[in-house]
């Protein structure tokens, strides 16, 4: 199949997802394919980058591995198989500490940590239809960065498994990660 349909009636999973051959990037979110967009912007490829190598460096020696995008993250839903998951995103940056989540596809379950980096084009999908995704499916750490403003918003799963009101870092602020063992972001370095 070159193409998905983009279309609000067809329902789509992995497997058609794997068949997309158009040279596109898609999303599937619910069965939905969601074209992503083209190159992204030089400032947030900067800050995209500063952020993977901190947390490369820190994570070298540690048993949990981060990835940048592109970088398949099947999320399936109760009662579907891998190649019958309804969801696969490609998030800016993941972080995921069980192993057995990993595969020469990607990653197949929640990742521990997930980072986007907004931009004009994805700023109402980042902050609703993946807040609300990503929350569902049990990721712990959601993180939205502002690339324009210089701000991090980081929402944390509560005893609930749901999004706590956000904590929000500055320019120049850091940042202890949770469950990182005393890893500090340093967000000064990512900003500037």
């Amino acid at each position: 199949m070159s193409e998905p349909a983009l279309s609000q009636t067809v329902y789509y999973n992995y497997t058609d997802y794997l068949s997309w051959t158009n040279g596109k990037r898609y999303e599937l979110i619910d069965g939905i394919p969601i074209e992503m967009t083209p190159a992204p912007s030089r400032i947030h490829q900067k800050v995209l980058g500063d952020l993977y190598n901190q947390f490369y460096n820190y994570l070298k020696d540690q048993p949990c591995e981060v990835y940048i995008a592109p970088f398949d993250v099947r999320l399936p839903g109760s009662g579907e198989q891998d190649e019958t998951s309804s969801t696969v995103v490609q998030p800016d940056l993941v972080v995921v500490c069980d192993p057995k989540k990993l595969d020469d596809r990607g990653c197949k379950g929640a990742p521990d940590l997930i980072i986007e980096v907004l931009s004009p084009e994805t700023a109402k999908k980042d902050l609703s239809v993946k807040l609300r995704l990503y929350e569902r499916v049990g990721v712990f750490q959601y993180w939205v960065v502002h690339p324009v403003d210089k701000t991090v918003m980081v929402f944390l799963l509560d005893e609930q498994d749901q999004y706590s009101k956000p904590s929000v870092f500055g320019e120049c602020d850091q940042m202890k990660v949770e469950h990182l063992n005393g890893f500090v972001i340093d967000f000064c370095s990512v900003f500037k």
